[in-house]
């Protein structure tokens, strides 16, 4: 049999390993039923996450045994089974605070913290394949969201875009207006950009041809075989054979203000040659007839010499 004292030393080195604070039965003060250990509380579809903080903070608190169940209920006389209720007690009231307030109505009457978890992870507890497909045809069903705002707003940019373009470019505007569907916005650019280019392009070619008509005219009019028949050399020139090709400036008297000799072989200054007759002259001394009768002018020149 027990004596009174044995059952005082059990009672005492119970005491003794509850006030340890690595002692799962050890409560804190601040261990008291109103305490909130998760911030998001439990709604059905936030299991995972949920337990999972859950577990956390009854780790910190060192009570973890009593929801996986390495610590079980004392039987009998034993001296923790006090402490063991309070525990379970505390960790049901911390669990129900955790959880929304349907499905704390539909735990509240269990006597075990254990009985509880196991519940809770019965319900709510999914596998990986219909998680797997749950998730996927979230993303899909937020990916298909984002596709079609995307395309609203890249609908939006062509439209701006093609308003803004200047009417020479109508034409293109229209077929492209008339694609089905639009092209994208970067295929939209491009194709302007190659329009325009293209005019580019076409202007250049085109001010090409024009300069060349006009070197080819000039090229023409420098033609030492047409200058000559506008007399645009000297009879000098002509009988030395050294033209170029090049338009030489008439010689021209300082002394009668003439074009056509020199003051050195001016016969108003030096006499006229024997036999010479003189010719009538045209008040103008630029006038355009002594440019079409250069010869008259230097046949008595080219006696003397």
């Amino acid at each position: 049999m027990e004596t009174p004292g044995s059952d005082n030393s059990k009672t005492t080195s119970g005491n003794s390993a509850i006030d340890d604070t690595s002692n799962p039965y050890f409560l804190h003060h601040s261990d008291n039923p109103g305490l909130v250990l998760v911030s998001q509380p439990l709604i059905g579809e936030n299991y995972a996450s949920w337990s999972r903080a859950l577990l956390i903070a009854l780790s910190v608190k060192n009570k973890l045994g009593f929801i996986d169940g390495s610590i079980p209920k004392p039987q009998g006389n034993d001296p923790n089974l006090h402490s063991w209720i309070r525990n379970n007690n505390i960790v049901i009231s911390w669990i129900l605070n955790s959880v929304s307030k349907e499905i704390s109505a539909s735990i509240i009457f269990s006597n075990s913290a254990l009985d509880i978890w196991l519940d809770l992870n019965d319900r709510f507890q999914q596998s990986n394949g219909p998680r797997i497909f749950q998730l996927r045809r979230e993303l899909m069903n937020h990916v298909q969201g984002v596709k079609l705002l995307n395309s609203h707003y890249q609908m939006e940019h062509i439209m701006s875009f093609l308003m803004g373009l200047h009417d020479s470019f109508s034409q293109i505007r229209g077929q492209l207006l008339l694609m089905d569907p639009l092209p994208p916005i970067n295929k939209v650019f491009a194709l302007i950009s190659q329009e325009e280019h293209q005019r580019k392009v076409g202007t250049q070619l085109h001010s090409s041809s024009d300069s060349t008509s006009a070197v080819a005219f000039a090229v023409r009019n420098n033609d030492p075989k047409r200058t000559g028949e506008r007399g645009s050399y000297t009879s000098t020139s002509r009988n030395s054979g050294n033209y170029k090709g090049q338009k030489k400036e008439r010689p021209f008297c300082t002394h009668c203000q003439y074009h056509g000799h020199t003051i050195e072989k001016c016969y108003k200054l030096h006499g006229y040659p024997p036999g010479f007759q003189p010719r009538q002259r045209d008040t103008h001394p630029n006038s355009q007839s002594a440019m079409h009768h250069p010869l008259i002018l230097h046949i008595p020149l080219l006696k003397l010499l």
